[in-house]
């Protein structure tokens, strides 16, 4: 159940392969994207564009579960942190004009965040500025209540800084929120007001805007999360909370054209473009790489309440892939590269997924337990919550947990598998959790 802004790097296979076939088997995509939906795995749209024209789009699930309403290739999702490349557009732009340099202070604007005299522009755009991320800590406690600019700003204000400002990258929040709060100053217009005339209308983005309260009516998606038997309606975040940092609405075909111009010099310059597409510690500006095979590419994820989505595009195949869900109990990571497999034509099978059953409650409470590992350093809590269990690690969220037997759980959204051992009187005492090819031997405390 994601309530908070992320992004989830793409990290994938790496070596050499043939060239990508011409023909694009586009019923194995259908295949893969109904598949997901019939397994309760992820419910939105995916576009792919190649010249900068749409070769494939396709909805699938629900924009509203209630009332059984489809998504569309026109539905528009809440995108989360693909945001920040859009925010990381407008600076560059400002740049260029002369508004701004990458070497301007963040003391100029707002002295009152900590280092602010030593963080610069192009730190807050590469993640090098040390700020502690706003999204952490007690941000769910409010992230569903309007507050203003200078309410942030104290929170911002009073948070203890990770590191020395260009000493490390590390992901925070905090970066593209003062960052959008820095257009406004340097341009006196609202960042909305600043995506419309500096993006959206010279794309002609018709669908791509700061969000507010969901409207249904207006095509835009609920978002949901998987309890393991259902999808369930997710909490909306106040959009003044993740502003240039993740507050955007959009929908595949918008960001199929925003990525492309961005690539093709439309947005920037080609100098602007080298500089937002230089990594240093994994980060770029407002761009992360994507590799796959020995393709190299660009991307930014984003997940906000029950929404998740990637953005991504490859040079030298002038190729793009815009994902939006609202609705994930996968990982995103694995049906990007089931997407770039099938379209690259790389040896790939459609997964097959075991359907949860409901185990009776009787028997739910023998799992629950605080339970230990001294390969791991975290503890994990495991709850009955009404017909499910549900998992939670030491200072995290509590994740909902599908039964495939009376053994075996999973919480396919990060490719965990929880294998209780039952004894022989019944009771359990220990399980071993596998996630990315680890293993680990759990004992209930």
């Amino acid at each position: 159940m994601k309530k908070y802004l992320a992004f989830i790097l793409i990290s994938l296979c790496s070596f050499k392969a043939a060239n990508a076939q011409k023909i694009f088997n586009a019923a194995k995509m259908d295949s893969l994207l109904a598949t997901l939906e019939a397994n309760d795995k992820a419910m939105g749209s995916l576009a792919i564009s190649r010249d900068g024209k749409l070769i494939y789009k396709k909805p699938f699930g629900y924009r509203q579960i209630s009332g059984k309403i489809r998504n569309t290739p026109e539905t528009k999702f809440r995108i989360g942190s693909i945001t920040k490349t859009f925010t990381a557009t407008i600076v560059l732009q400002l740049v260029e004009e002369e508004k701004l340099t990458l070497q301007h202070k963040l003391g100029a604007y707002f002295p009152e965040v900590p280092n602010a005299n030593a963080i610069s522009i192009e730190q807050l755009l590469t993640h090098h500025s040390g700020l502690y991320n706003f999204t952490d800590s007690s941000y769910l406690k409010f992230h569903t209540q309007p507050k203003t600019q200078k309410e942030i700003l104290d929170i911002i204000s009073k948070q203890t800084p990770a590191f020395k400002p260009g000493e490390n990258g590390e992901y925070s929040n905090t970066n593209y929120i003062l960052l959008g709060y820095i257009i406004e100053k340097v341009t006196g217009k609202t960042f909305s007001e600043n995506l419309k005339t500096r993006i959206c209308s010279k794309l002609n983005l018709k669908n791509t805007y700061i969000g507010s309260g969901i409207n249904p009516k207006d095509n835009e998606a609920y978002s949901y999360s998987y309890d393991g038997n259902h999808w369930i309606p997710e909490d909306e975040t106040d959009m003044s909370l993740p502003g240039a940092a993740g507050a955007i609405v959009s929908n595949t075909a918008d960001l199929t054209k925003f990525i492309n111009a961005l690539f093709s010099e439309k947005l920037i310059n080609k100098s602007s473009l080298a500089l937002m597409t230089t990594i240093k510690d994994g980060y770029g500006m407002g761009i992360f790489q994507a590799p796959f095979y020995d393709k190299k590419g660009y991307m930014h994820n984003g997940g906000i309440d029950g929404f998740s989505s990637s953005l991504a595009y490859f040079q030298d195949d002038k190729l793009t892939v815009a994902l939006l869900t609202n609705g994930m109990a996968y990982q995103m990571n694995d049906i990007m590269l089931g997407i770039l497999s099938i379209y690259y034509d790389k040896d790939y099978k459609i997964p097959e997924f075991r359907k949860a059953i409901k185990i009776a409650k009787n028997l739910l409470g023998r799992y629950e337990g605080v339970y230990a590992s001294k390969d791991f350093p975290l503890k994990i809590t495991v709850k009955k919550e009404g017909d499910h269990l549900t998992a939670q690690a030491t200072g995290q969220g509590a994740f909902p947990l599908s039964g495939i037997d009376e053994t075996e759980f999973r919480f396919d959204a990060a490719g965990i598998v929880m294998q209780f051992l039952v004894e022989s009187n019944g009771s359990v005492k220990q399980f071993h959790l596998n996630q990315q090819g680890m293993s680990y031997l759990f004992e209930k405390e």
